[in-house]
Formats: structure tokens, C-alpha cells, sequence
């Protein structure tokens, strides 16, 4: 199968798939399944670019196993906060601008199918590497992946745990890597889209695994990752989040400054 076929067909899943979740979300009134949608969908993508792409058993393996375990992992850990949590407070502010308007959020989870579609276009890129042989790059992106999940992971759980504490309401949590970032799970979701710039190293479309984390980058700093999340939490932290703000970094891990 073509590169841009691959890329049309999962584009088409998802589209569809989101119709589905479009519709329930709607009738439960809560928007979050969204993003449970998409990550659940990126998982598939990955599986999907590995099956039908054209590159060496390895890369495509290796884009298989890194693409579909980082989308499950995070699938489920959304799934488990939307199942236990009310609707995310982002969610709720647009759907106050929007009047709750079907037809605009329709639109919105349509947008997200297109989403999904460019973010498989790494993953593809990575599967059609031929070079067979183990290389340094090879290790690299296998390293990176592990460190970049594995930091994602640490992040989530920590707040997780902070959030389940009784002392928890109208603060912010500086547990651990939080202390050095203000997110530090989109840090390390951006990190891992590295693992397939190094993995598609050799590959005729190496040029579509830059397209990770440069998109990535430019829609968590401008379109719907920090800008949305902070916009929620200074209207429910207030004062608490802009002494945040003003002591920890916003994306790059570092020490926090001196209160």
C-alpha cells in the first residue's frame, strides 16, 4: 500500500470511529471521550503503518510495538479519568462558548480524525525504513522511547496521586517532575515522537517522521496543549497557579526557581 493510501485509509477510520464517539459524547454530554478516541486511534495508526508499509521487518516491528503501546497506555489512562471524573473543565468552557452546539463539536471531533491521520504520517515514515540490520539509531530510538513513555508514565501517575489527596482542591501539584515543569507529560509525549525521526533513519520518507515532534511542538504551545490547560488552570487555581507559573518552567524540565 502507497504511503499517502495508508495515510488516507486511517484517516478514514477515524473519521468514522469519531462519528461513533461523536454520538455518544453528545448524549452523555461529556466531550473528554475525545481524547480517549484519539489515543486509541493513534494505537491503531501505529499497528496500521507496520502492517501495510513497506520497510524491513525490524523498523516496521519496532513502529508497530512503540506507536500501539505509547497510544494504549495513554488510551487508558484517559479512559480512567474520564470514567471517575467530571467532564475536564477545558471541555466544559467550550462547551459554554459553543451553547453546547452539536453541529460545532461535531466538527471539532472530525478535526481530531485529521489529527490522528497526520500524526500516523511519522509512524508510516518510520515503517518504511529497509535497512535491516540493528544500527546505532536504531538503539537510540528504542532508548528514547523508553525514557520518553516511561517519563509520561511517572508524570500522569504523580498526578494522579496528587489529585487523590484530601488537601489536593484549588492547588497546584509540584510533586516530583512537576517541581520542574509545568507539564511535564507533554514534555516527555513530545519526546517520544523522536524515537521515529531515529528509527526512519535510512528511510525513503524519513522527511514525514520530522513532522512528530514539530507538529506536536506547535500544538502544545499554541493550539490545544498548554494554552487550553492553563487557561483552565487559572480560573480554577487562580493566584496558586500564577506563583506556578512565575517558579517553574512551562515545558523544558529545570530546576524550579527560588519563591
Amino acid at each position: 500500500m502507497s504511503v499517502w493510501t495508508l495515510a488516507l485509509a486511517i484517516w478514514a477510520i477515524s473519521a468514522l470511529t469519531m462519528v461513533g464517539v461523536w454520538s455518544f459524547s453528545m448524549r452523555i454530554r461529556n466531550v473528554g471521550y475525545v481524547d480517549v478516541a484519539w489515543a486509541g486511534l493513534m494505537s491503531l495508526a501505529a499497528l496500521m503503518a507496520g502492517v501495510f508499509s513497506s520497510g524491513a521487518a525490524l523498523p516496521r516491528m519496532l513502529t508497530v510495538i512503540g506507536g500501539a503501546v505509547w497510544g494504549a497506555r495513554l488510551c487508558v489512562h484517559l479512559l480512567r479519568r474520564v470514567l471517575h471524573e467530571a467532564e475536564d473543565g477545558r471541555y466544559q468552557a467550550l462547551r459554554e462558548r459553543w451553547n453546547s452546539s452539536p453541529a460545532k463539536f461535531f466538527v471539532f471531533f472530525q478535526v481530531q480524525a485529521v489529527v490522528v491521520a497526520l500524526f500516523a504520517l511519522p509512524f508510516i515514515g518510520a515503517a518504511n525504513n529497509p535497512v535491516e540490520d540493528l544500527t546505532i539509531w536504531t538503539v537510540a530510538a528504542v532508548t528514547v522511547w523508553i525514557v520518553a513513555v516511561g517519563g509520561e508514565g511517572i508524570a500522569d501517575a504523580q498526578l494522579a496521586a496528587f489529585r487523590e489527596g484530601a488537601d489536593s482542591q484549588g492547588r497546584t501539584c509540584r510533586v516530583g517532575l512537576w517541581n520542574w515543569s509545568r507539564h511535564p507529560n507533554y514534555f516527555f509525549e513530545w519526546l517520544h515522537w523522536f524515537a521515529y525521526v531515529l528509527l526512519a533513519v535510512g528511510s525513503p520518507y524519513a522527511w514525514l517522521s520530522w513532522l512528530g515532534p514539530i507538529v506536536m511542538l506547535v500544538f502544545l504551545y499554541r493550539v490545544s496543549g498548554i494554552p487550553w490547560t492553563e487557561q483552565q488552570a487559572l480560573r480554577s487555581r487562580g493566584d496558586d497557579y500564577r506563583r506556578y507559573q512565575n517558579e517553574v518552567s512551562a515545558f523544558f524540565p529545570r530546576p524550579p526557581r527560588t519563591r
